[in-house]
């Protein structure tokens, strides 16, 4: 069944809209018609399934059903990276959806090479992500911050794990937690100085070989999850 996050509060007979994207997506590329069925979710009301009422070009309407899963929270789980590049971003972003992280910040560190982000096209990417993954809630995504104000900002009661070369094996430790992710090249010795003052931050390794960003985002988060669980 297909699956739409919608803004819209659901319930039952609840009629809500599609927007322009949604629709040309239902009518013209998954060739769907009025009366077929899709699974809508908007992160809050958990996942109901809809019948198609209307499609016309630029908008469209969905009658709600029945529900077909209550709303569950996804790990509290938040990853922080450098993005090497845009494209880096975005593909942290899906990836990071996909493999359950609640919330997504991005950050400036001494070697970035990035220093904008497009936020909407990551909100867009983070729904898609959501939409195929069967997840039933959308990550936050924070704004592009430097460094320095990730950790000023940071709960000094989420241990923090950061992924660097020589850094200790990760460990089973209370939830909720986070990860850091540096920009290519690693952090320079400042910020490795200044991360080790915050009290809340373990180094941690993801092996003995140097992994492009992306790659570090899957294996670090795949790591955690065979330690804590998919619900820590």
């Amino acid at each position: 069944m297909l699956r739409l996050f919608v803004d819209a509060a659901l319930r039952e007979r609840a009629s809500i809209p599609l927007d322009g994207d949604q629709a040309a997506w239902l009518g013209r590329v998954m060739r769907r018609r009025v009366g077929e069925r899709l699974a809508v979710f908007n992160g809050t009301d958990g996942e109901w399934e809809a019948e198609i009422a209307a499609l016309e070009r630029g908008s469209g309407q969905a009658a709600v059903l029945q529900r077909l899963r209550p709303q569950t929270a996804s790990p509290d789980i938040w990853l922080a990276f450098a993005p090497a590049k845009r494209s880096t971003g975005d593909l942290v972003v899906r990836q990071a959806t996909e493999l359950g992280v609640s919330r997504i910040l991005p950050v400036i560190a001494e070697r970035s090479v990035v220093d904008r982000l497009n936020p909407v096209r990551l909100r867009r990417i983070a729904i898609e992500a959501a939409e195929q993954c069967e997840r039933l809630d959308v990550p936050e995504i924070a704004p592009l911050a430097p460094l320095k104000d990730l950790l000023a900002g940071w709960p000094a009661t989420r241990p923090l794990a950061v992924c660097h070369p020589g850094g200790g094996a990760m460990q089973v430790g209370p939830a909720p937690g986070g990860l850091l992710l540096g920009p290519e090249g690693g952090f320079a010795a400042g910020e490795l100085d200044a991360l080790a003052e915050t009290g809340f931050v373990r180094l941690v390794s993801l092996g003995p070989r140097i992994l492009r960003a992306e790659t570090a985002v899957v294996a670090a988060l795949s790591i955690r999850q065979a330690i804590w669980g998919n619900g820590a």
